[in-house]
C-alpha cells in the first residue's frame, strides 16, 4: 500500500470521530505545551540571573570572608578588613579599582519629611566605576573624604525625589540617624538589582560608617572587617592570575594556608555557573512533571486506538479479505496514532510558544522559548505515538480474517 493510501485511510478513520480524537490529543497537547512553557520559565530565569549578575559591573572579582566560627574581628578570629582591601589595590597587578561595602539602616530626615529603613551604604572613591553606576549630578566619595572622615552623602535617585521633589539637594544637610551629612552628589537611576533597589540607598564614605554608625559594642569588637571586597581587573584575559596573587596576598597577611583560608575568591562567571547549576536541576525536574504529562497522553493514545481496533473489527477482515496484508493493516492503525500525537504536537507547540508569551505578559517572571524545547517537545510527541501505538497496531494486524468478518 502507498503512504498517500495509508494516510488517506487514516484520516478517513480518525475523521469519523472528531471529538474523540481531538480529546485522544489532549494529554499530548499538554504535555509538548508544558515542556515548552517550563523550559521557557527556566531560560528565562537563567538569562535574568546573568544579566543581573553583569550588571554589578565588569571583570569582577569578589572577596569574600569565610564563615568561620567566633565572632568577626574577636581574638583568634578571621575575617575581611578594609586594610586587606587597601593592601590588594596597592600590591595587585592589572586591578583597575576597587571597591568595600558597610551597609546599615537608618532613618533619614530633611524639613517635614522621614524615610525610615533606609540603606546606608559606605564604600569607597571607585564604586561607581566597579559597580557600573554612574553619578547624575554632583560627586561621588573622593579619598579625601575617606581620609577626613567627611560627614558627606550620595543620595539614590527615589530617595533624592522623595526629599527634595524637584529642588537641586547638591549642599543641602540631610540628618541621618542622629548625624547631619551634607549632599554632595545624586546618583543615576539603577533600578533592582537581586532583589535590592539601589535608588533607595544614601552612600557614603566607608570610614563614616565604621566611625558614626555601627553600635559601639560592634565597632569595638569588629573594628573594620568588611564582608565582601569587590575588584575590578584590567581585563578578562588577566583575571586568572589575578585571583592567584589576591589569593597568595591573603594567605601570608592572615597567616593561613590556601586549603584552610578564611576567605573566598569568586568571579561573575562562577557566580552566574552556581545559580545555572540550581536552575538546570530545577528545569529537569520540571522535565519529568511534564513529561509525565506526554506519558499520559501516550495512554490515552492507546486506549482509544485499542477501541478502535475493537470497534472496527469486521472492517479489518474485510480489509484482508479484499487483499490487505498484516503489514498493511499494522500500517493504517500505526499511521492513525502517529497523526493523533502530531497533531497533539502542533497544537501543543503553539499552545507553549503562546502561554510562554502570555506568562511573561501576565506575570512578574521573564520567559525565553528555547528552540531545542519545540524540537524536543515535537519529537518526543511522535515518539509517543508510535511507540503506544504500536501495540494496537499490531493486535489489528494478527485479527483472524474469518474471525473478523463474523465479529459483529
Amino acid at each position: 500500500m502507498k503512504v498517500s493510501e495509508v494516510i488517506n485511510v487514516a484520516w478517513e478513520g480518525l475523521a469519523t470521530n472528531k471529538l474523540r480524537s481531538l480529546l485522544t490529543t489532549l494529554g499530548v497537547i499538554i504535555g509538548v505545551a508544558a515542556v515548552i512553557i517550563m523550559m521557557a520559565v527556566s531560560a528565562g530565569t537563567e538569562a535574568t540571573i546573568s544579566e543581573q549578575i553583569n550588571s554589578l559591573g565588569a571583570n569582577l572579582i569578589f572577596v569574600s570572608a569565610a564563615m568561620t566560627r567566633g565572632f568577626p574581628g574577636a581574638p583568634n578570629s578571621s575575617g575581611l578588613t578594609y586594610d586587606d582591601a587597601e593592601a590588594l589595590r596597592s600590591q595587585i597587578k592589572n586591578i583597575v579599582g576597587f571597591a568595600v561595602e558597610q551597609q546599615t539602616s537608618a532613618t533619614i530626615k530633611y524639613g517635614n519629611v522621614t524615610l525610615e529603613d533606609i540603606t546606608l551604604l559606605g564604600t569607597t572613591p571607585d564604586f561607581p566605576s566597579v559597580r557600573d553606576v554612574a553619578v547624575a549630578s554632583g560627586r561621588f566619595v573622593t579619598q579625601s573624604d575617606l581620609d577626613h572622615t567627611a560627614s558627606v552623602a550620595i543620595l539614590g535617585s527615589e530617595v533624592a525625589q522623595e526629599l527634595f521633589g524637584n529642588t537641586d539637594p547638591i549642599g543641602e544637610k540631610i540628618t541621618v540617624g542622629s548625624t547631619k551629612l551634607t549632599v554632595v552628589g545624586v546618583m543615576a537611576s539603577k533600578g533592582t538589582v537581586q532583589g535590592s533597589n539601589w535608588d533607595e540607598r544614601v552612600y557614603t564614605p566607608i570610614t563614616v560608617i565604621f566611625d558614626k554608625f555601627l553600635p559601639a559594642r560592634f565597632a569595638a569588637m569588629a573594628g573594620n572587617n568588611v564582608r565582601t571586597i569587590y575588584l575590578q581587573a584590567k581585563s578578562k584575559d588577566v583575571i586568572d592570575d589575578a585571583i592567584v596573587q589576591v589569593k597568595l596576598l591573603l594567605a601570608r597577611r592572615h597567616d593561613v594556608s590556601l586549603e584552610s583560608a578564611d576567605f573566598t575568591v569568586r568571579t561573575q562567571e562562577d557566580i552566574i555557573e552556581t545559580q545555572e547549576a540550581t536552575t538546570a536541576a530545577f528545569r529537569n525536574l520540571l522535565g519529568w512533571v511534564a513529561g509525565v504529562s506526554l506519558l499520559v497522553g501516550g495512554i490515552g493514545i492507546m486506549n482509544i486506538m485499542i477501541a478502535n481496533v475493537t470497534e472496527r473489527t469486521r472492517e479489518i477482515g474485510i480489509r484482508e479479505a479484499v487483499g490487505a496484508t498484516e503489514n498493511d493493516v499494522r500500517l493504517q492503525f500505526l499511521a492513525e496514532a502517529l497523526m493523533l500525537s502530531l497533531a497533539g504536537g502542533v497544537i501543543g507547540v503553539v499552545a507553549g510558544v503562546g502561554g510562554s508569551w502570555l506568562f511573561a505578559r501576565l506575570g512578574d517572571m521573564r520567559t525565553v522559548v528555547v528552540p531545542s524545547s519545540i524540537i524536543l517537545a515535537f519529537t518526543s510527541a511522535a515518539l509517543v505515538g508510535i511507540f503506544f501505538g504500536y501495540y494496537p497496531a499490531n493486535q489489528a494486524a494478527k485479527l483472524d480474517p474469518i474471525e473478523s468478518l463474523r465479529h459483529e
